[in-house]
């Protein structure tokens, strides 16, 4: 085991959300199918900070993919 010293958080059950930026959501969302599909029971996701985070897939009660606009936003939004 390493001795340098890594900062871990982990979560426990409550009604919150989770919000990551990935790399590419097409990937994540591909393995959380397969996971679902495998009947894996911790989905391994790293997020575009290199930092990686194990969801419980029977605890994820939904998944929104929100892709961000390319362009500057129109309006008073």
């Amino acid at each position: 085991m390493s001795s340098e010293a890594v900062k871990i958080r982990i979560g426990v059950r409550a009604a919150r959300e989770l919000e990551l930026e990935v790399a590419d959501a097409d990937a994540f969302v591909k393995s959380f199918e397969k996971a679902v599909g495998d009947g894996e029971s911790v989905l391994w996701v790293e997020d575009v900070r290199g930092r990686r985070h194990g969801l419980i897939v029977s605890s994820i009660v939904f998944v929104e993919v929100d892709r961000e606009l390319e362009g500057p936003g129109v309006g008073f939004g």
